[in-house]
Order: C-alpha cells, then structure tokens, then sequence
C-alpha cells in the first residue's frame, strides 16, 4: 500500500461499497462483507501499519480521517475498521522477537482483518480482568475463550485474545494472545439482533485451540501496561470518530434536504430552524475540536497513563457519544415525522439515532465516569493537557 498521504483512493472505493449495502446490511443485521473486501482489495487494512513493514505509514490523524470517511456512510463500517486498527497498533507496538518479524509484514499488506475477544462474559467488558484459563506446556499455550461479543468474529483471519497468564495468582494478571484462524476452532455461539450498530455483526463465540508461546503481546499477565498507552486511546479515539462521522453524514443530508427537496416543508429563514441548526453543528464542532485536541496530546504525551491523559482520553469517549446521540436526537426532532422517524426516508436518520444510542453504552459511560472523578480526586493541581 502507497503512504498514508496516498488512502483518499482507497476510502472512496470502500465508502462506495459501504454505501451500496447500507440498507440491507442493516435491515439483515448482516456483516458488510463487500466493504471489507474493498478493505483487503485497496490494502486499506494496512494504513496504520509502518512503512518500513509494508503497510500505509498512517497515525492517529488517518485513523481519525479514514473512520469519519467510512461513518458518514454506515457507522458500523466506520467502527469495523477502527477496532482492526486498534487491534494493528497494539500488534505494531507490543509484538516483539519473531512474533513481529512475522506478524507485521502480514498485517501491512492490509488484506488481514484483525478482530478482538476482551469480554467476558463472568466480567463483562472490564478489560483488566480475567477467569480465562490458560494451560501451558513447553511450546504451546492451551486456550478456550468464551466471549459474548466478538465484533465481526464470523469474519475475522485472526484475533487478539485476553484470557489470565498461565501461572496467575490474581484476576488481573491478564495476557494479550494474538491467534491466526486457522489455529483455532471457532464456533458462534448466538446470533445478533441488536437496536443498532446491527451489521458489526458482533456475535457470541467460543475460541479454542493451541498456540506457540511466542504469540503473547508484551509481558504475559502484564496486560495493564498495554491498556494505558495503546488499546484504550486507540478505542476512544477510534470509536469517537465513527460516532462523529455518522452524526456529521447525517447533518450533512438534513442540510442538503432543506436547501433541496425540502424547500417546501422548511423556511430557510426561520429562527427556530437556524437556532436548532446552530445548536446541532455546535455540539458536532465541539467534538470534532476535543477529538483533533486529544490526537495531538496522544502523539506527543510523555506520560499516557498519567492521570490528565487518562481524565482526557476518557473525556472524548463520553463527551463524543453524549453530544453526537444529542446531535442525531436534535435532527430527528427538527426534520419530523416523514424524514426523522421513518426507515424509507433517503435521509436514514433513523438508523443513525438507533446506531448512535449505543455510543455511551460502548463501554459504559457510567464506569468511565466513576474513573475519572477518583482521578480528579488525584489530580489536585487540576493539570489540564
């Protein structure tokens, strides 16, 4: 895949393809399979992998760029591949010694789709916990994993599993295990019907098998110092613009209706419609300004799992699934029954508050909250970054 610089090609073709089985994959809570094939065809699977291993040479910018790309078109898409990406940095940071010699060249060519088991279902999605055993000899480690989610699980070519250390004495010594397919027996457990986000297609499955030792992600048990500084940014951050991104889309056929076809339902000049217009686009641009604001201190902070960094990754995670849900919320009431409310209308905002009421429950606000307020107690300076 060229450099980063280069995707625009590459997100067209998939948002084409994204935007083509939109309806469908929705109404048949359906994987969109043809968009993932414009993701392994374009090598867009690689953009955040480094250049000098073959991928796209991508950041945080990219991801953020390439996922609002994607939402504004189907949210689920948008998320898919922000959580493959999560997956593709914590592979590229925390893969050593000939687990990365030949994981990373893999991973660039950008035809891998890279799926996560980190819920349980004994400890929900607390990720730095665990009451998965694991047996070891001496080349293999010895896995089943239950998990009552797996987003794209019935499509993955490999997998990120947390399950306990081998010789752990305590819940949270947890490991990070990468897993090809074709180590694993995998069988899906459940089917999907959800409210929203119905083609992530993230089914409950069982994963079983046994894989070399040498496929553990950093210190085994230690994977509390890979949560901090990689798979928790990289989630809010990932899932931010994907919620983002779907709100933004939405504003922008809502606009492009009352300028349009709409002309006859609603007065351009009207003060309740302007005022309501200011006040969606207000909370779309305060998000977007926190998003851009948390990328840079991401990228340049010393410290990741200091308590400001932490307060503020968390921050975009809650600020971004309350003001965007508040945003679609808003545009459903402002355009009415016909185009608000209704699965027909061309304007599928309707999807898009289904899809976007699950944003705070995406790891829950709630405990992200309770995080953050003994983290202030902490943080007796009040040190903004």
């Amino acid at each position: 895949m060229t450099a980063a610089p280069g995707y625009e090609p590459a997100l067209r073709e998939v948002v084409a393809a994204a935007a083509a089985g939109s309806r469908h994959a929705d109404e048949a809570a359906e994987f969109p399979v043809a968009a993932l094939d414009a993701m392994r065809s374009t090598g867009l699977l690689g953009l955040l992998v480094p250049a000098e291993h073959g991928g796209g040479g991508g950041g945080l910018t990219e991801l953020v760029d390439v996922t609002m790309g994607l939402a504004r078109a189907d949210m689920s898409v948008g998320l898919i591949f922000a959580m493959h990406c999560q997956q593709v940095v914590t592979a590229v940071r925390h893969a050593t010694g000939p687990l990365a010699d030949r994981l990373l060249p893999e991973l660039g060519k950008g035809d891998v789709y890279l799926a996560s088991v980190t819920t349980e279902r004994t400890t929900g999605g607390h990720l730095l916990s665990s009451t998965s055993q694991v047996r070891r000899d001496a080349a293999t480690l010895t896995i089943d994993r239950d998990a009552p989610i797996v987003t794209g699980g019935r499509h993955a070519d490999a997998f990120l599993i947390t399950a306990l250390a081998p010789d752990a004495t305590a819940p949270t010594q947890v490991s990070l295990v990468y897993a090809r397919r074709d180590q694993l027996t995998v069988e899906v457990r459940g089917g999907w019907q959800p409210l929203g986000m119905r083609a992530t297609q993230s089914v409950p499955m069982r994963l079983t098998g046994e894989i070399p030792v040498d496929q553990v992600l950093g210190v085994p048990g230690r994977f509390r110092e890979i949560v901090a500084p990689t798979f928790a940014p990289l989630a809010h951050i990932g899932w931010s613009a994907a919620w983002l991104g779907a709100a933004a889309g939405a504003l922008s056929r809502l606009v492009q209706h009352i300028r349009g076809d709409g002309r006859g339902q609603f007065d351009p000049s009207s003060e309740l419609l302007l005022s309501r217009l200011a006040r969606v686009r207000g909370r779309l641009d305060a998000v977007h300004a926190l998003l851009r604001h948390t990328i840079g201190v991401v990228d340049t902070a010393a410290d990741l799992a200091g308590p400001p960094v932490q307060m503020l990754v968390n921050t975009l995670k809650t600020q971004a699934a309350e003001q965007c849900f508040a945003a679609i919320d808003e545009m459903v009431e402002l355009v009415g029954l016909r185009h608000g409310y209704l699965a027909s209308s061309p304007l599928y905002l309707e999807r898009v508050f289904r899809d976007l009421r699950s944003a705070s429950l995406n790891y829950a606000n709630d405990r992200l909250l309770l995080v953050n307020g003994a983290l202030a107690l902490r943080d007796r300076e009040v040190r903004l970054v």
